[in-house]
């Protein structure tokens, strides 16, 4: 019967921090797969929001037809993937899986955002005769940052917990080691995979949260 003692072992042992295989390595490149797929979720998923959001049109739809990837779990459209030319790519289908997987939240945290910027302001500053990109860069766009950054928080936690399914297409990550875990028949390893991809995706958050709390004032959309 496995044991904290024992995953707390395995975790302490310094033969699994070091080599390729290693903790350390495995880490980065959790690391990197995430940022990676995170920055083409936000490009993707922001100009879209943002625009939609300045118009006050289709977003509702966009944001709808988003959402439609939240019920298809990811596992199986990285299965699917590995099925089609994209499976040829490396890491392709597994970028393409998240990238799926992290453009709703952050598409309707940034649409809600900009639509529920006050009106009242939207209209003042019109009526001084800015134009449409100053008001959505210089009005809309800082007043709805706090829930547009939350859409990113929320993408980058899930990005985290998600990548492991990575090793499942040959790909690096900390999932390697509970797939490594699994094929040793090693519980503890397995516990340990797990433990880390939790205390990465906390780790994630409180950057996050202390981001927003060190960001002036003028940048968390208050006066």
């Amino acid at each position: 019967m496995t044991t904290l003692t024992d995953v707390w072992d395995w975790l302490t042992d310094p033969a699994h921090w070091s080599g390729a295989d290693g903790i350390w390595h495995r880490l980065l490149q959790h690391l990197a797969l995430t940022i990676v797929c995170l920055v083409i979720s936000c490009l993707i998923a922001l100009p879209v929001a943002l625009v939609l959001g300045h118009l006050g049109k289709g977003g509702a739809l966009a944001v709808n037809i988003s959402n439609v990837g939240r019920a298809v779990p990811t596992f199986a459209v990285l299965v699917l993937l590995l099925l089609t030319p994209i499976g040829t790519w490396g890491e392709g289908p597994t970028v393409v899986a998240l990238v799926l997987f992290a453009v709703p939240p952050l598409l309707t945290n940034a649409y809600v955002g900009m639509r529920e910027v006050d009106r009242g302001v939207v209209g003042a500053a019109r009526g001084m005769g800015m134009t449409g990109p100053q008001l959505l860069f210089r009005v809309e766009l800082p007043l709805a940052r706090p829930m547009i950054m939350n859409g990113v928080r929320i993408a980058a936690v899930q990005l985290v917990a998600t990548a492991t399914i990575a090793a499942l297409a040959g790909g690096g990550g900390l999932g390697r080691i509970i797939t490594a875990g699994f094929n040793l028949a090693s519980t503890p390893q397995v516990v340990a995979g797990a433990a880390l991809v939790a205390v990465f995706a906390l780790v994630v958050e409180a950057v996050f949260e202390v981001a927003e709390r060190m960001a002036p004032a003028w940048s968390r959309g208050t006066r």
